[in-house]
């Protein structure tokens, strides 16, 4: 079976994008308004994209009607292209998941997400945004660019790549040797339509032509 991209529609595209990519992590962004109203929206097109410098990126789409979600829109309000715009990726753990799913509820711009979902807040360190206390890690990000693929467009691509300013780790989570414990972390990971997975069951491998021997 094959697809032409060119022959199916945005919705199909991306039905068999979110089916076949799994788990993808969940950003849990937080934002503000330029008038400091909190936002805060999950994205699970999202990834860690550099060490050098510690950066990554998270891909909000338009809405259906082509125009900004507000977590986009907040953020090119920064500046030209958005740049030295600031926002929060916090961890999401099982322990919160569905206050994860309420704040995908689409609300008047500047209604508060957190407000919704009951999830607490607290000032980030060094970002002015609040990050969800809940979570065990929080990445405090200012904006490196943002690319936008189709804009104006229904369901239209960006593609916002952050630099990693500061970073919060809940007591505990990462030892001597910057190893994060997994099971304190309990991520939970996106899967096609309404689906969710744990990361509770793992299993290790050596790297390289070691990974066939037995």
């Amino acid at each position: 079976m094959h697809f032409d991209p060119a022959s199916i529609s945005q919705a199909d595209g991306y039905k068999l994008l979110i089916g076949c990519i799994v788990p993808r992590p969940i950003a849990f962004v937080s934002t503000r308004s330029p008038d400091g109203r909190p936002n805060l929206a999950p994205f699970s097109f999202f990834n860690g994209i550099s060490s050098n410098p510690l950066s990554l990126l998270f891909c909000p789409s338009n809405k259906h009607d082509g125009s900004e979600k507000d977590t986009l829109r907040n953020l090119l309000a920064g500046g030209p292209g958005g740049a030295g715009a600031e926002f929060a990726v916090n961890v999401v753990s099982a322990a919160f998941a569905r206050k994860m799913a309420v704040c995908a509820e689409p609300l008047e711009y500047g209604e508060s997400e957190f407000d919704l979902s009951g999830l607490a807040a607290e000032p980030c360190r060094v970002i002015r945004t609040a990050r969800v206390v809940d979570s065990p890690a929080t990445f405090e990000c200012r904006v490196e660019r943002i690319i936008r693929l189709n804009v104006g467009q229904p369901g239209g691509g960006n593609i916002v790549v952050g630099r990693v300013v500061s970073i919060f780790m809940r007591e505990g989570l990462v030892n001597d040797r910057f190893h994060v414990d997994p099971a304190q972390l309990d991520a939970i990971g996106r899967m096609g339509g309404l689906g969710y997975c744990t990361t509770r069951d793992r299993f290790e491998m050596p790297m390289g032509r070691a990974a066939l021997e037995p």
